[in-house]
């Protein structure tokens, strides 16, 4: 029998986890002397308080919805993906040169194969680590980390040698053709009368995002690969003995991590800068982890964590412009969610199971 609920593991756990996280960023704001109230409300204001907030909110939340969609996806593996910062570097590549070599006739085509282009490119930049694990023994945590540098040096290559336009001294390609810009969520809102803001760079990629939390959960819950991933995930000595194979379900499983954080090139590149450029992932590969972990690698809990590591950033924002509080703060805060979530889980885990047994046996 459980010692705790499911729902406990769930919702109470991370719960109080982003409490103390909370507590403990207020005692950092108040030891610099600014109000952790007027903070609070200042982040919320400009993240939750208008639809321009909002629309940055949910452009970071995108990013992070798929790189902690690829990190669960990984974890159920018993695999550990530290490489989704290159993965989506790798992914904005893919992105370019779709969107900047084919003459699309409309949108929704090349958002169609600009997402086949930079999942096959994610996942290429992937399946090395993975190959180097199922076959040599490699470790993926320190191949996947190494692959980052690899990736940045990559991109940095290819955009000052190769895409950068001729007479340009920028590092970063042209801007993309008209007819493969994007539609922002201003333009999809406004036929059903919702007017959201036109200079949030929130588009229809979110809504990509949003389906591919859907097909992940059917990917790991309903079908017979997700039950091998699961089952190879929990035990791989069980999964040998029934007859699977590691180097298959390890191949496959990085395969789609990479895959998936890859696309996120489709929100950060072609959805809001509209070419790619140096640092385009602005960290989001590292955020897709924290996420993960906050969201108890569930596709429903990666929404919800992404959501509120989106307000946490455009939040940050804010606070940076408008108060003496340094933008560098989020990171701090970012950091203790990490911190309750992942390293202490049992700090909290512990005590709380110890409550609901106390509970059952009282009932009993």
């Amino acid at each position: 029998m459980e010692k705790m609920p499911k729902w406990a593991d769930v919702v109470l756990i991370p719960l109080i986890s982003l409490l103390l996280a909370a507590g403990l960023s207020a005692l950092v704001i108040l030891a610099i002397g600014e109000s952790p109230t007027e903070a609070l409300n200042l982040m919320i204001e400009g993240a939750l308080g208008s639809t321009y907030g909002w629309g940055y909110t949910l452009y970071y939340a995108t990013n992070f919805l798929f790189t902690g969609l690829a990190v669960a996806v990984a974890y159920h593996a018993g695999l550990f993906n530290i490489g989704g910062e290159g993965q989506a570097m790798l992914g904005g590549l893919g992105v370019a040169y779709a969107c900047l070599f084919i003459p699309w006739p409309h949108w929704t085509v090349a958002l169609l194969f600009a997402s086949i282009a930079a999942g096959l490119f994610g996942a290429t930049w992937a399946a090395i680590p993975a190959y180097l694990q199922a076959k040599r023994g490699s470790h993926v945590v320190i191949t996947t980390i190494m692959f980052n540098f690899i990736a940045a040096a990559l991109l940095n290559y290819m955009l000052v040698n190769i895409l950068k336009p001729e007479g340009s001294f920028d590092p970063a390609t042209a801007r993309f053709p008209e007819a493969v810009h994007l539609p922002s969520l201003h333009e999809i809102l406004l036929p059903f009368g919702i007017n959201f803001s036109k200079n949030a760079p929130a588009n229809v990629s979110l809504l990509v995002a949003i389906v591919a939390c859907v097909l992940v959960w059917l990917l790991i819950w309903r079908t017979w690969l997700g039950y091998e991933i699961r089952s190879y995930g929990k035990s791989e000595t069980g999964a040998r003995y029934a007859g699977m194979s590691p180097v298959k379900i390890t191949m496959i499983a990085m395969l789609i991590s990479g895959a998936l954080c890859g696309m996120m090139a489709i929100n950060n590149v072609m959805g809001e800068a509209e070419r790619l450029v140096l640092n385009a992932t602005e960290g989001a590969g590292f955020i897709g982890i924290a996420v993960a972990l906050m969201g108890r690698n569930h596709p429903f809990g990666v929404f919800l964590a992404a959501i509120l590591f989106g307000f946490l950033y455009q939040g940050g924002a804010e606070l940076a412009l408008w108060t003496s509080i340094p933008r560098e703060l989020i990171v701090v805060i970012q950091a203790l969610v990490i911190l309750f979530t992942g390293a202490l889980d049992n700090m909290v885990r512990m005590p709380l199971e110890k409550i609901f047994v106390a509970l059952r046996k009282e009932k009993a």
